[in-house]
């Protein structure tokens, strides 16, 4: 599957300056959360990608936020030692910030909510109303990661899609390696190989 041509193409016109690859990056980030969990326990977690500067406005910080000073080519979401940061801080409560770019430029983050015009799904919690909101609010997209390990992308306020873990990984074979995955056949036996390009 091409998550850029298929699945989110409006998200992804010039009219919502919302960067393929970026909200590619941000997808699979979060099934690899709610696959994966942290020590343990499943855990829930937000992305909000794009209009970085208007999400901000609309949201302050929990805590300390843990990537404040830090240079942002250390806070590219496609580098693999973020990412593992950034699993450990989804145990925190509050949102990722994404800019357009990739630079992960805030952590922990509340989002202020407005939920009097949305139409969130019963039984979806105050992070997805938080998400429906922002998205409604801002040029923003926003993904979460609900503890019984639903991946769900909002836009414009309307819950726009729904990712099963098992069956997007099924569709992928690697989190953020380049390259063509190559099959081979020893005996009765298939094996998937991604390589690096260079």
């Amino acid at each position: 599957m091409d998550l850029s041509k298929d699945l989110f193409k409006e998200i992804c016109s010039e009219r919502r300056g919302i960067n393929a690859r970026v909200l590619e990056q941000a997808v699979t980030l979060a099934v690899e959360i709610a696959r994966e969990g942290r020590e343990g326990r499943k855990i829930g977690t937000l992305f909000v990608i794009g209009d970085a500067d208007e999400v901000l406005k609309s949201s302050r910080p929990l805590i300390l936020d843990p990537l404040a000073g830090h240079p942002d080519e250390a806070k590219r979401i496609d580098d693999p030692n973020l990412r593992e940061t950034l699993k450990e801080l989804a145990q925190l409560d509050g949102a990722f910030v994404v800019t357009e770019d990739g630079i992960v430029v805030s952590a922990a983050r509340y989002i202020d909510t407005v939920s009097d015009s949305l139409n969130v799904p019963l039984g979806l919690g105050s992070r997805h109303v938080a998400a429906a909101s922002v998205s409604h609010r801002t040029s923003a997209v926003a993904v979460t990661v609900s503890e019984s390990s639903m991946v769900r992308v909002f836009d414009d306020g309307e819950l726009i899609s729904e990712i099963t873990p098992e069956l997007w990984m099924l569709g992928r074979y690697s989190s953020y390696l380049e390259g063509l995955p190559s099959t081979t056949r020893r005996g009765d036996d298939e094996v998937t190989v991604v390589s690096r390009t260079e």
